[in-house]
């Protein structure tokens, strides 16, 4: 059996938040289970920082608490500031992909877009349920690398200076079929 990811400290910030999520909108860890997918065991694990969720977990959580996984970042950071260093941001690291989304813009509450980078090792994958997403409108702009994303039953293929915009409905799939790591900006709006 291996060995479990090590927790990183960002990691029991966000483990707090999800579980603050839950008990604001009065959720037991069966309610939550039920609107998830994910088993109580697993959420129990993840509220309580002895692992660190997957892409798709994460995915199913912000989906069922109605917020976007960016926005659940901003959440995690105590302060907003003005100016965000690049080694001051909030990032988070998928334990079964090696995928890292960092929070790039300084986190706001007051307005509806978000700006994160997503960084995905050469050959991996990221498979999500295709939650619905109601007014949001989400932008991949590839930096570098090779993308390839399932949205709509359809399958996209980006290369640097590609932008893909959908509204509605997340991917179900993103990959990365290069030798390259993918770096790639994810803008999210929504509407207020």
């Amino acid at each position: 059996m291996p060995a479990p990811e090590p927790v990183e400290p960002s990691d029991h910030a966000l483990a707090a938040r999800l579980e603050a999520l839950r008990h604001e909108r009065s959720l037991s860890l069966d309610a939550a289970a039920g609107l998830t997918g994910l088993s109580r065991a697993t959420i129990s694990r993840i509220e309580r920082g002895e692992t660190s969720p997957t892409a798709n977990a994460l995915g199913r959580l912000c989906g069922a608490y109605g917020l976007t996984m960016s926005r659940l970042m901003a959440a995690v950071e105590e302060n907003a500031p003005r100016l965000l260093r690049g080694s001051e941001a909030a990032r988070w690291r998928d334990p079964e992909s090696g995928y890292v989304r960092a929070l790039v813009a300084p986190p706001s509450q007051d307005y509806a877009t978000e700006l994160a980078l997503g960084e995905m090792p050469a050959g991996a994958e990221i498979h999500y349920d295709g939650r619905q997403a109601p007014g949001r409108e989400q932008f991949f702009y590839l930096l570098e690398g090779a993308l390839s994303l399932d949205v709509d039953g359809e399958t996209y293929r980006l290369e640097p200076g590609d932008c893909l915009r959908h509204r509605g409905v997340d991917a179900t799939r993103i990959g990365n079929p290069g030798a390259i790591p993918a770096r790639y900006l994810i803008i999210n709006s929504t509407t207020t």
